[in-house]
């Protein structure tokens, strides 16, 4: 296998030794073993990977030096709502709900909304949420707070249902089986 004259054996294996990237290190020393004579299916048996994978780091090596063998981008779906539509969420999130959204504070399904009806784009559950983080947020803790909630009326609703849980009764007793006879031990003297 031809490998191009970019770094000396030596140079290539104190490069594969300082990569601290295990996948990056596996292009690294397929590259150092082709370029000490090792064949592509000798490579992929030492390295647990596919001739083609060898192949194909070799190539990249060959084409545009080390930095070639480093992960690429562009794997996985693209994203639906770019970076520039990600800050116009972002202003409208900072902004904070208008009464039109009729809640006091935007979560999910509001956010998805909103994505919907006002940027075009329908996003799913998870989608919506990789987003807000995505644009820096995170989920509220503790939950807010509506506008109009009452804190005095809470917590008498709070002293009522612990009082009421304590009188309770103790509750109905499950009873045994009513489908049929009930069930025996294995009996010892069968199968002898």
């Amino acid at each position: 296998m031809h490998v191009e004259p970019h770094h000396t054996p030596e140079q290539l294996r104190e490069l594969t030794d300082r990569q601290r990237r295990a996948s990056l290190w596996r292009r690294l020393r397929a590259v150092t073993l082709a370029v000490e004579g090792a064949t592509a299916p000798t490579i992929a048996a030492a390295l647990g990977c596919t001739e083609r994978a060898v192949q194909k780091w070799v190539r990249r090596y060959n084409e545009e030096g080390p930095d070639a063998l480093a992960d690429r981008g562009g794997r996985g779906p693209r994203p639906r709502v770019g970076s520039e539509t990600a800050e116009r969420l972002r202003a409208r999130l900072d902004a904070g709900p208008t009464p039109a959204d009729g809640v006091c504070t935007l979560r999910g399904p509001e956010v998805r909304r909103i994505l919907r009806e006002e940027f075009g784009v329908e996003p799913g559950r998870q989608a919506t949420y990789d987003l807000l983080h995505r644009i820096g947020y995170k989920p509220p803790v503790p939950r807010p707070a509506h506008c109009k909630s009452d804190p005095e009326a809470q917590a008498r609703v709070k002293r009522g249902s612990a009082v009421a849980s304590a009188t309770s009764s103790g509750g109905t007793r499950a009873s045994g089986s009513r489908s049929g006879s009930p069930t025996r031990p294995a009996s010892a003297g069968r199968g002898r």
